[in-house]
């Protein structure tokens, strides 16, 4: 497939990159500072350094001639989103231009605590842990929410992927998956496994249209 990357700096989308150029992908990684990307230098990668991703009008040239999209923005911490919220007001443009190039398959990563309770996850996590962790990182999740709800309006066909802790560890490709739910007991998973979430998910019809949650 040809496909875009945004957020390609960060942890998720640099493991989006890698593995889309290790399947046979053509990728193009959009960047503020190609410096921060971190993967060598290929004949199916293209590196498009673009300022402002609320600017519709400069995403439309790296998604004319694309197959799908891959969003691995998120903020860096609560007190980000808060101050100026980065995932949403990127995704509105994103979609925006998807519509204009006439890209329509997104995969987007987002949080398992936008997603719902899993009733069988005990009051421990269910009515401390959880509470206090969506107190704590309110604005975060606040921004992922709109981002959620701005795909599921949007004419695209969309997955949305729910993971917990993200830790730096090897791709497993054995994590477990929840449709429009969180998997119980779901603590933390791989960055790496994420990124293999958001990429098989583009050619998964069971996921289309939904959140999927996922979890070591």
């Amino acid at each position: 497939m040809k496909l875009t990357v945004f957020g390609a700096t960060g942890g998720v989308g640099r493991e989006v990159v890698r593995q889309a150029l290790e399947a046979g992908h053509e990728v193009t990684a959009v960047v503020r500072d190609p410096a921060r990307l971190g993967v060598p230098e290929h004949q199916r990668l293209h590196v498009a350094v673009v300022a402002d991703l609320t600017d519709p009008d400069a995403l439309v040239p790296v998604l004319t001639g694309r197959e799908a999209v891959i969003s691995a923005l998120g903020s860096a911490n609560n007190k980000q989103a808060r101050l100026s919220p980065v995932t949403s007001p990127a995704v509105r443009s994103i979609l925006v231009a998807m519509d204009l190039a006439g890209v329509s398959r997104l995969s987007a990563v987002s949080a398992a605590p936008v997603g719902p309770d899993v009733p069988g996850d005990g009051v421990v996590a269910r009515k401390i842990f959880l509470p206090l962790l969506r107190r704590v990182l309110r604005d975060l999740y606040a921004d992922l929410a709109v981002m959620e709800a701005l795909i599921r309006a949007s004419r695209t066909q969309w997955t949305v992927i729910r993971p917990p802790k993200l830790l730096n560890k090897p791709r497993t490709g054995t994590y477990r998956r929840a449709i429009d739910a969180n998997v119980p007991a779901g603590r933390f998973i791989a960055r790496a496994d994420v990124a293999d979430a958001l990429l098989t998910s583009l050619s998964d019809p069971s996921t289309t249209g939904h959140a999927v949650g996922v979890a070591a």
